[in-house]
């Protein structure tokens, strides 16, 4: 660090010191050329302690010099360093020159001028969740209103005609895609206040899954998707957002195995550690996902081949699960075969939430 501040120091004046040894160049060539001219009046000796005087008092200069602007560079140069923090600029404060003093004021303007832009940038982002979270609020009522009366209208089945009938099940399978579509949109919007929306606990993992599958089960029987749960696992995780990332993983192996014909699987594998962890699989026997697709199933907005071909796919169920699983401390990893099937695998840490713990603080800072 103080050597590439004294390098940087030293190359900002070499034409100080070009100008300076051009000087003391220029001076002992008039003293040589009085030396010929008058043989005696000057001696050598007299040039040779002019030179060392002369380069002394600048490298003095220099010294003293840099030794006043030091504490400056060395405050630039941790500035540059942490550029990534928001406050970097506020580093700079011990300036000399009125050049100095200049550029830390426009620093300052411009730090100013940023936190300013950025509040305001915050502000419409709360507006915009507020008003997401509100008008999801809304919609649940009219969309839990059709389905009850599309419940009720199946209860009169025997009533109805066939095509009455279809037409009730096709109004409560897009009921029940609206509200997951709506929970996405809700749990997105939260995504931001993670931390404020968390509560973790010893959560039994098998009855989670049980409750997602019930809420799940007459799709699984609509298209022929026979769920199995093996073994039991308690971890420590928050309830609410798990069953979200869970909900994910069966809508999905619903979305990409209800187009292909016969009877499909879907298996929940859950394993138990002797340290306090876990690992649970999810497997499904789907179209499954192609390998050239794989790597970026969990970026944003990325549907990939099969979900341009469903139609149904936002880009989004698989990024939110990965971004939930990764803030509670959960590793989350995913394999497929095409024409096959997909696994999703989430790993539980004994210590995944001090992990969370660690990351929210390494934030906050």
């Amino acid at each position: 660090m103080r050597g590439f501040s004294l390098a940087l120091f030293l190359r900002d004046r070499l034409l100080f010191i070009f100008m300076a040894l051009l000087i003391i160049s220029l001076s002992i060539s008039m003293l040589m050329l009085e030396r010929e001219r008058y043989p005696g009046l000057i001696e050598l000796g007299t040039v040779y302690y002019f030179v060392v005087l002369a380069l002394f008092f600048l490298g003095v200069w220099l010294a003293v010099d840099y030794l006043r602007q030091r504490a400056y560079f060395k405050q630039l140069i941790d500035a540059i360093e942490r550029s990534e923090e928001l406050q970097a600029t506020t580093i700079v404060q011990a300036t000399i020159t009125k050049e100095q003093k200049l550029v830390a004021k426009m620093l300052e303007e411009q730090s100013r001028a940023y936190m300013n832009e950025l509040g305001k940038y915050r502000r419409q982002q709360e507006m915009h969740n507020h008003f997401v979270l509100q008008w999801v609020h809304h919609m649940k009522t009219p969309v839990s209103v059709i389905d009850l009366l599309a419940q009720e209208a199946l209860q009169q089945s025997e009533a109805l005609q066939p095509e009455h009938k279809q037409l009730a099940l096709s109004v409560q399978e897009e009921t029940d895609r609206m509200t997951r579509g709506l929970e996405m949109m809700l749990y997105t919007a939260r995504l931001d206040k993670f931390e404020i929306d968390l509560h973790v606990k010893q959560t039994a993992l098998h009855e989670l899954v049980r409750t997602v599958v019930n809420a799940h089960k007459k799709l699984c029987i609509r298209h022929s998707i026979f769920p199995r749960i093996d073994g039991e696992l308690t971890v420590e995780t928050d309830e609410k957002w798990m069953t979200f990332v869970l909900n994910q993983f069966v809508s999905n192996a619903i979305k990409y195995s209800k187009s292909k014909p016969g009877v499909k699987k879907l298996i929940f594998h859950l394993q138990a550690y002797g340290n306090g962890g876990g690992r649970l699989t999810v497997s499904d026997e789907g179209i499954g996902i192609a390998p050239h697709d794989l790597p970026r199933v969990f970026e944003p907005f990325f549907t990939g081949e099969n979900g341009r071909t469903a139609g149904e796919s936002t880009g989004m169920g698989l990024y939110l699960a990965k971004q939930v699983c990764n803030r509670l401390g959960h590793a989350m990893d995913i394999a497929s075969v095409l024409g096959e099937g997909t696994t999703l695998t989430v790993a539980f840490q004994p210590r995944g939430i001090h992990i969370l713990s660690s990351e929210s603080d390494a934030s906050e800072h």
